[in-house]
């Protein structure tokens, strides 16, 4: 919704760009737990026969400025044997923990960071070997995604994933144009992007996603088309387009302290908003022309490409499986507790983090996180499922719940209907997002977030 429109209906505008909900709740509403409640007996009660398996690789050759994922920049090989050798102990415990009392079954699996890639081949091999002998999952016969970067897509470590069953690699290029990857604070050229790709295609690896950036200062529609149509020559299966965010303690916020003054920052927020409004829209109608079909806000699929490098395998869904997390930025979800460890984006805190992690000798226990009662698994239920083009089957939510979505979120789903954000020719009994309350997921999904999610958020102490 416009000002313009929002004025017009007595509707207050909102910020379009309030944050990118991919998890909930966040990892800043988590808080150590007194009781390190044992693996073993959370596990316990929880179904495992389509669990998702996710292994945290918190190593970057570069810090890209806009980034404020968990990673370090410059570990010694030394480091990320240590690394390795923690991760195994990790994975021994909580193989141990999910017992054999029924069978434990892998539906999905994930090499995220940082970057998996700056391991080298013979580190991959490794990774590989602790998710397979360690955990049990059957990298050859499940979908395995890997993050990758153009400068540690190198053919050796390329080779290894492809023969240990990689299904999808994902290259954050963000943009072709140097200018911009220079603006962005992500140094790298264009020949270099170009050759990493080429090297992703030779391995052969089924599904390629390309993940470009829109918002970056000085781009325009016609810069922002160059780097959609270099995407496009590739023909990526997937290709992810972000918008750009400053967050705080990250290398384009530290560089920002141009704008000063309540008003003045007013109106630049207000004009980058309105710079990534319309390049999302440039972005959304490039890739519908060129065949590919709108999977999210952010994810654009190739309408030929395997329908399992979206959906996940048919057996498996985010809303109600578990996961397992293995590293010291993954997340595990049981019904009841969301858990990690700690959390932070300064390089410092997360060295020191990632210090602690590899001398933890005991990974029986949870450390960090939160409980999720039955108030929070509908909102995550009704976010992980609006959030999708697809939209919310009505009767799925009322199977698992006994409850309708219209009932228990009444003042929310009214508001996204007066914003014009929910689509009202959708077939009965399916929640569906508009084309604009698409565009409006970053201010929809936090329009969800519980009030005791929210003070948790906002009493967190960033580090």
């Amino acid at each position: 919704m416009t000002t313009s429109t929002a004025k017009a209906t007595g509707i207050p505008a909102v910020r379009p760009y309030e944050s990118y909900v991919y998890a909930y709740p966040h990892k800043t509403a988590y808080r150590p737990l007194p009781e390190r409640p044992v693996l073993r007996e959370l596990w316990a009660a929880e179904r495992k026969d389509a669990l998702s398996l996710y292994l945290h690789i918190p190593f970057c050759e570069v810090r890209c400025g806009f980034c404020n994922l968990f990673t370090r920049i410059g570990a010694p090989e030394e480091l990320t044997t240590r690394y390795l050798d923690a991760l195994d102990r990790q994975a021994v415990a909580v193989r141990d923990a999910l017992g054999d009392g029924e069978p434990v079954r892998f539906a999905a699996a994930a090499f995220g960071g940082g970057t998996p890639t700056f391991l080298t081949a013979g580190e991959l091999e490794r990774l590989c070997d602790i998710a397979e002998k360690r955990m049990g999952a059957d990298l050859r016969a499940v979908p395995l995604s890997v993050e990758t970067s153009p400068s540690t897509a190198t053919a050796d470590r390329l080779a290894v994933l492809a023969d240990r069953g990689t299904t999808r690699i994902s290259i954050g290029v963000q943009s072709f144009v140097d200018a911009e990857a220079k603006a962005a604070v992500r140094p790298q050229r264009r020949a270099e992007v170009e050759g990493a790709l080429g090297r992703i295609r030779d391995a052969r690896i089924p599904v390629l996603n390309i993940d470009l950036i829109y918002g970056i200062d000085g781009q325009t529609e016609r810069t922002w088309l160059t780097s959609l149509d270099a995407a496009l020559a590739w023909r990526p299966e997937e290709l992810y387009l972000y918008p750009l965010y400053v967050r705080p303690l990250t290398g384009l916020h530290r560089l920002g302290a141009g704008v000063t003054g309540p008003e003045a920052e007013a109106l630049e927020q207000a004009a980058w908003d309105e710079q990534r409004l319309r390049l999302y829209a440039v972005g959304r109608d490039h890739l519908l022309a060129h065949g590919y079909e709108q999977v999210s806000m952010r994810m654009f699929r190739r309408a030929d490409a395997p329908r399992e490098s979206a959906d996940g395998p048919e057996d498996y869904a985010c809303q109600t499986d578990g996961m397992i997390g293995l590293g010291c930025g993954a997340r595990s979800y049981t019904s009841a507790l969301h858990y990690s460890f700690d959390y932070a984006v300064d390089m410092r805190e997360i060295r020191s983090i990632i210090d602690s992690f590899t001398a933890t000798q005991d990974f029986s226990r949870a450390e960090v996180g939160r409980y999720v009662d039955e108030e929070e698994a509908r909102r995550r239920h009704l976010l992980q499922s609006v959030l999708q083009a697809a939209g919310l089957p009505v009767a799925d939510y009322r199977a698992r719940f006994g409850t309708d979505p219209w009932a228990d979120f009444p003042a929310e789903l009214a508001e996204f209907a007066a914003r014009g954000w929910l689509d009202e020719g959708a077939p009965e009994g399916l929640l569906r997002l508009s084309p604009l309350g698409l565009a409006h997921s970053d201010a929809l999904g936090p329009a969800l977030f519980s009030p005791g999610v929210r003070a948790a958020m906002a009493a967190y102490e960033r580090k």
